[in-house]
């Protein structure tokens, strides 16, 4: 798993419309990327609805938060138009990210998934903290609570 201090790696991968959403695109802003192992599944879906109900509270703080899982673009637009996300979700099809980043597989009832994992990238680019097995539930506020503590830190 990649450990904080190291740069976050640079992507380039499409979000539910289909648009290219890339590392630069956040240059300046405190970032989270969060992993998820499948698109309409109980915790996902807890996950996507959660960050969707505090976005304003991300947007205040001056963070930005994005999706990832391995499920394609129109997956993801249907999860989005499903639940009404504000969030952009990416398809990192071929885990290309997710292999850079080291996130764990599990197995669970025969079939293998991604970690649920996240990540916090401050405005430089640079990974300043990883939550690994997350819990879908709440994580939302530790990452809000978490992120503050790390801008009055670096202030």
């Amino acid at each position: 798993m990649l450990s904080a201090g190291n740069p976050f790696p640079n992507f380039s991968l499409p979000n539910q419309d289909g648009k290219t959403t890339k590392l630069s695109d956040f240059a300046g802003h405190w970032l989270v990327v969060y992993f998820y192992p499948k698109d309409d599944t109980p915790g996902c879906t807890i996950q996507g609805k959660s960050f969707t109900a505090t976005k304003a509270d991300f947007d205040a703080a001056g963070v930005k938060v994005i999706g990832v899982s391995a499920d394609d673009v129109a997956s993801h637009k249907n999860f989005c138009n499903k639940f009404a996300f504000t969030i952009d979700l990416l398809a990192d099809s071929d885990a290309s990210l997710m292999k850079s980043l080291g996130i764990g597989q599990a197995e669970w009832k025969g079939m293998k998934f991604w970690e649920r994992t996240s990540f916090v990238v401050d405005p430089k680019g640079v990974l300043r903290k990883v939550y690994e097995k997350v819990n879908p539930e709440g994580h939302e506020k530790v990452l809000l609570d978490d992120i503050e503590g790390m801008k009055a830190k670096a202030a």
